[in-house]
């Protein structure tokens, strides 16, 4: 009995996916839920299991290629029996029939999807010369159809007049150089460029700063770090201060937990916390939900859950929207000062930044302390300069001085 693996419902807004990667061949035995391919959408990375045991006896879809939500991926035979695999068509069979019609050979040298093979054969094609962007120089159809596009107007009867000069649009891609790779942007890459843009071109952006003292919170974190870890089998990190000093911030300054839909603000009375998360994938903004009712271990192993979760490729459609505001940690990577982007539709974004030692005037001498420079990004919109000074000011102090995130003050 023949099972179909289909591209499952990806999310809300969600339509089509890539396929990143086969974690089967085709002609493997594999055990029902077993994790078969990975499909990569604009937000998120998933696996597609096997919804019966038996032997994958066909692949549909090669990676890299763009699969619609229904869409066929491949086939198990429940039964087990060893089909060809549809990958391997590209194979001359060993007991081919000597009248059967040779592939042409343009395309035999040159490694190339279904779809793609299909039309170069249909159109002609010198396989040799279309550019491939594939994993392992393989062509994809888009490949194809970019090369269709790009080919040159001689190759049509000379016109009598100058043919006008191509543009920039309908001109070859250069060709990489000996030193260089040429590689397809991901789709979260991609989804990511469009974001940051958008939020470039709608939103009015202005950034304000301010420095921290971290002197106390680092004390603080000092003196309960082993205890709070032994109890709670977590480490004690700044992330939960700096969470808890953004919510009581935001209850104050309830237009930078707003948003802007149409032209109405939608003030928000929950305050879910986007904490962005770094990945070889691009960055990734996981969302801790209702915060302001968690204690700091329990943003802490939130925190620390989501953050392997990104890392893994394992997070979810739930766990990356409807955040309310986002902390960004630039720290971390040794970043002294920078003005965090706004992810939208939020209207603002805490920017955190390395801690350094730097001469500071206490009083009437000057000492070192442990400074780290705050940045607040925020959408002038919705948000006034007041606000948004008050707004980081707040944090500053409920940073310099933790005991008021336990009093609430």
């Amino acid at each position: 009995m023949a099972t179909e693996i289909k591209v499952p419902a990806l999310g809300e807004s969600v339509t089509e996916a890539t396929v990143a990667r086969w974690l089967k061949k085709a002609g493997d035995v594999v055990k029902q839920d077993e994790p078969l391919v990975e499909l990569e959408t604009d937000k998120v990375t998933l696996e597609v299991n096997a919804a019966a045991a038996g032997v994958l006896v066909e692949i549909a879809q090669p990676e890299g290629a763009t699969v619609e939500v229904g869409a066929l991926l491949g086939t198990i035979d429940a039964a087990g029996a060893a089909a060809q695999p549809a990958t391997a068509k590209a194979e001359a069979p060993k007991a081919a029939p000597a009248a059967a019609a040779p592939e042409p050979a343009a395309t035999a040298e040159v490694a190339a999807s279904p779809a793609a093979r299909k039309m170069i054969a249909d159109q002609g094609l010198d396989a040799g010369t279309i550019a491939a962007t594939g994993k392992g120089g393989r062509i994809t159809k888009e490949d194809v159809v970019n090369h269709v596009e790009a080919k040159p107007a001689a190759a049509a009867p000379a016109p009598s007049a100058p043919a006008p000069a191509p543009t920039a649009a309908s001109a070859p891609r250069r060709e990489a150089g000996p030193r260089e790779e040429r590689v397809r942007m991901s789709r979260l890459r991609k989804r990511i460029a469009e974001r940051l843009k958008d939020a470039q071109n709608t939103a009015a952006i202005l950034t304000t700063f301010n420095e921290v003292d971290m002197t106390r919170v680092i004390a603080v974190r000092e003196r309960h770090r082993d205890a709070f870890e032994k109890k709670h089998g977590v480490k004690l990190g700044f992330m939960s201060f700096f969470v808890k000093a953004a919510i009581a911030a935001l209850k104050e300054i309830p237009a930078v937990n707003a948003e802007i839909d149409g032209d109405e603000i939608v003030y928000k009375n929950h305050y879910d916390i986007g904490v962005a998360v770094g990945t070889e994938q691009g960055l990734v903004v996981p969302v801790v939900r209702d915060a302001d009712a968690m204690s700091f271990a329990e943003i802490e192993k939130t925190i620390a859950a989501l953050g392997k979760k990104a890392r893994d490729g394992k997070l979810s459609m739930e766990d990356l929207t409807g955040g309310t505001f986002t902390i960004s940690n630039g720290g971390v990577y040794g970043s002294l000062m920078s003005t965090p982007i706004i992810n939208p539709p939020q209207s603002a974004i805490l920017g955190m930044h390395k801690t350094m030692q730097r001469p500071m005037v206490v009083g009437d001498r000057i000492e070192a302390r442990p400074m780290m420079y705050l940045a607040v990004s925020y959408d002038h919109r919705i948000i006034d300069g007041r606000e948004a000074v008050t707004f980081l000011v707040r944090i500053k102090d409920a940073i310099e001085d933790p005991e008021r995130l336990l009093f609430d003050l």
